[in-house]
């Protein structure tokens, strides 16, 4: 292909270049992580050369942060909007909504890779502050939306008062991360499946039945 610089340059299955690369480097990190995996590899996955990869971004570093923000905006679409923006439903069916699309995701992709996020954390958090703040501050927003469906259920006298939104939210976010883990090492769905059912059971026990 006759390199370019332009951000029209188009690749073999029309993606515009740059999301090329995000996607090819998304790919390749996600099995070979982020520190192993080098530049030139995501060269010959997308087969530009460098003058267009410096064209989009200046560093690893840069294409890391779009390839982090990409994963999130994905996440948000597919996971996490469609159940928490439905202002009729209620927060713990939105909630429960939630934990079923990330159970689905980890079936759609046969437990491999496991989440993104998780992986990417444990990898660059003792190694890169950027990478390490930016992560974290995914991690708070996803915990905070969580909390604030629990708050709103408990104001709709749905919860019990004894539940604590936001502790309750980091138990559901650390047992998921560890279930997707788990899920990725035995390859075995059902360890997903049962870790979820566990911890609906769990969020159960804080539900008011309605009369």
């Amino acid at each position: 292909m006759t390199e370019t610089t332009t951000s029209t340059t188009r690749v073999r299955d029309g993606s515009s270049t740059r999301d090329a690369i995000v996607a090819a480097a998304t790919r390749l990190m996600q099995v070979k992580g982020y520190t192993a995996t080098s530049l030139d590899d995501v060269l010959r996955e997308t087969g530009v050369g460098k003058g267009s990869f410096y064209h989009f971004f200046r560093s690893k570093e840069e294409l890391g942060h779009a390839i982090l923000d990409t994963i999130v905006r994905a996440f948000i679409a597919r996971t996490v909007d469609p159940c928490f923006s439905a202002a009729a439903v209620k927060p713990m069916t939105q909630i429960r909504c939630f934990l079923d699309r990330v159970v689905e995701t980890q079936r759609a992709g046969n437990c491999v890779g496991g989440c993104p996020l998780g992986n990417l954390a444990s990898e660059l958090s003792d190694v890169h502050e950027g990478f390490r703040e930016r992560l974290a501050e995914v991690f708070s927003t996803w915990r905070a939306r969580l909390t604030r469906a629990l708050e709103q259920a408990q104001q709709r006298g749905e919860v019990r008062e004894e539940c604590r939104p936001e502790s309750v939210a980091h138990f559901v976010v650390a047992l998921l991360e560890g279930a997707i883990l788990m899920a990725k090492v035995t390859k075995d769905i059902r360890v997903m499946e049962q870790c979820v059912e566990e911890l609906k059971r769990y969020l159960a026990i804080y539900e008011i039945e309605a009369r």
